[in-house]
């Protein structure tokens, strides 16, 4: 296999093309047998292999910078760049990161994990380079999906004032170009980068001008008539307008004429667009039919491209979105809003059922929580469907457009807590820490599947905003005799026992009722088990109560603890000079990397046995 030759990037400059033909077809197919192992990112990263190999054979790696663009599409990065043998650890605890990491490796210049990021930082690093004095390029990869982000427009207006070079390349897997045009393109593009023809524009116009009376106004109607031929012949005035030269389209699977695309951009002396046609899940039959199914993968049977495990209950997605739907057939009012994750968020089902009152609005969590604002502002009552780690990327919306006038918007705040396998940027830890300090706003957590129904019933009957979070995976069945009338900043009491209590917050619910049991079992101790429900407004007396009749309090929840419920807790039983010894268990102050989740609550302390063993030895029990 060629594959296993390839050490460095020097290694690719000594193949033919033939061989390179080769090679891409020999990593996919490595992609492709480690993903379905470990699962993964896999049609974005099929589609960018030949893309890759050509910035691998252009640049001068690691010196010169590529940014990926949110990082789903990393692998034929991390597999050229010396991390081939690694593939079987990835998104393991300790292994490989499913996403570029600077502490990673030297190629991999920024870490990313979030969607229209890459433009931002790459001006910001080829501006760092500038007034350094460095010399090395910068490129930034984004896909068209991410330029439905805000963020990304600003950079680009931004990047038009740059006076050296800065190369952006648009991986564009959706939109379709005719040959023609892009032949055109393709023809004017080597002469947009070629110093001659750039002189010659600048002569031809200073020409023009200096003749007597006429030479300024047929100067102006010259330049007229160039730019509309150029809006009929090339597309990508959007870009030349704005200052940024635009080359392409150019075919992403073609690896000769990508690297003629990315020298002649290395020619520009400012902001380049490379515009690069790709094709996500290419070589993998399964992923080409159905790239969005194949975008995030578990595990799966190559053959078939069906999940390897089976499915063993209704996750929490499932059962919001059943309930949603339900709630929608009673209430034509009930509008659901996602940022580009409706399979994900479970809101496909409301999308088919309900067409006319669904908003995908692409990668733009900003908008979507502002529109949804403006929906409540105008009688609807809107379902706002998001990940907790990217619900924070809307956070100045939520406090400015929704808190502020306390409109009925509904937050259904999915992934919160540990999610496992994508590391760092998409653990939902912080959403407690930043929805609790928002006035108006009530913060809920079910401890079951039963329980998220109820919590959205009772969402859509007040009147002002609130946010559900749950976790990922399969929603907990237990307890499910328990489910007292959710009233508002009121906690359940679900079993009352003596000396110590236990109050938990949603999926640790679950965790204290394990250690609960064990309790009893092992220790003959009679605990006290209450179900928190709100993080916002917090019990507080219920907390009273449990303080005045127990001597240790415990608070459990899957947030980090600075901004946390417990923390409220806390503060209250320092307020009222409780004798009650107060401990909160919850996630560190820190960013927690990939790894299975049942892992990542042993290594964290949170899971029942070392929540056992350390009230053992801080001797609670």
């Amino acid at each position: 296999m060629l594959l296993e030759h390839i050490k460095d990037p020097s290694d690719l400059r000594k193949m033919t093309y033939r061989q390179l033909d080769i090679l891409a077809k020999e990593i996919r197919q490595f992609i492709i047998e480690k993903t379905s192992n470990t699962g993964g990112h896999l049609s974005a990263n099929l589609g960018v292999v030949e893309l890759t190999i050509a910035l691998f054979r252009v640049l001068n790696m690691p010196k010169d910078k590529i940014i990926w663009d949110v990082g789903h599409q990393s692998y034929t990065h991390k597999i050229l760049s010396g991390r081939r043998d690694e593939f079987d650890s990835l998104r393991k605890m300790g292994g490989l990161s499913g996403f570029p990491k600077r502490n990673e490796s030297p190629f991999d210049a920024f870490d990313t994990g979030h969607s229209s990021t890459s433009i931002s930082a790459g001006l910001g690093m080829a501006q760092g380079r500038d007034i350094k004095g460095d010399d090395y390029t910068v490129v930034s990869v984004i896909g068209d999906g991410a330029l439905t982000g805000g963020m990304a427009y600003e950079a680009l207006n931004n990047a038009s004032h740059i006076k050296k070079n800065f190369i952006i390349i648009l991986n564009d897997n959706d939109m379709s170009i005719s040959r023609n045009v892009g032949g055109i393109s393709n023809y004017l593009n080597g002469l947009r980068t070629d110093k001659g023809y750039n002189r010659l524009k600048k002569d031809v116009e200073s020409g023009l001008r200096s003749i007597p009376h006429i030479g300024d106004q047929l100067a102006i109607k010259v330049k007229r008539t160039k730019d509309s031929l150029k809006h009929i012949v090339i597309p990508g005035m959007f870009f030349e307008d704005m200052g940024i030269t635009y080359l392409g389209p150019v075919d992403g699977h073609d690896i000769r004429a990508l690297e003629r695309a990315i020298r002649d951009a290395k020619k520009v002396d400012h902001a380049v667009l490379v515009h690069v046609l790709t094709k996500k899940g290419k070589g993998y039959g399964p992923a080409e039919k159905d790239p969005k199914a194949f975008h995030g993968v578990e595990p799966f049977d190559i053959k078939t491209g069906r999940p390897a495990a089976k499915k063993d209950g209704p996750s929490y997605t499932d059962v919001f979105s059943e309930k949603l739907c339900e709630l929608a057939d009673e209430h034509k009012d009930i509008v659901a809003v996602t940022a580009a994750m409706p399979d994900g968020t479970g809101l496909s089902e409301f999308s088919r059922r309900f067409p006319d009152r669904f908003f995908d609005v692409g990668i733009a969590e900003a908008h979507a929580v502002t529109s949804a604002a403006g929906m409540a502002a105008a009688g609807l009552r809107p379902v706002v469907a998001v990940y907790s780690s990217f619900l924070q990327r809307g956070f100045d919306q939520i406090v400015h457009d929704v808190c502020l006038q306390n409109l009925p918007v509904i937050f259904a705040v999915d992934r919160a807590g540990l999610v496992g396998s994508d590391g760092e940027t998409h653990q939902g830890i912080f959403d407690l820490s930043y929805l609790c300090e928002i006035p108006n706003m009530k913060v809920l957590a079910p401890k079951n599947a039963s329980e998220l129904r109820a919590m959205l019933e009772y969402a859509f009957s007040q009147g002002g905003p609130c946010a559900i979070r749950y976790p990922r995976g399969k929603a907990y069945e237990g307890l499910s005799d328990s489910l007292s009338e959710i009233e508002t900043g009121k906690a359940e009491l679900i079993f009352k026992g003596s000396d110590i209590a236990f109050m938990a917050l949603g999926s640790m619910v679950s965790t204290a009722e394990h250690i609960c049991s064990k309790l009893r079992e092992q220790k003959g101790i009679s605990p006290t088990l209450v179900n928190a429900r709100f993080a916002k407004p917090v019990d507080l007396s219920m907390a009273e109560e449990l303080m005045r009749t127990h001597r240790y309090l415990v608070t459990l929840e899957e947030n980090v603890e600075r901004g946390g419920f417990g923390q409220v807790v806390s503060c209250h039983a320092e307020s009222l000079g409780s004798d009650c010894r107060v401990i909160n268990i919850a996630l560190p102050d820190a960013y927690i990397e990939h790894g299975d989740v049942s892992a990542l609550r042993e290594m964290l302390h949170i899971d029942s046995d070392s929540i056992i063993g350390r009230l053992e030895k801080e001797g609670v029990i």
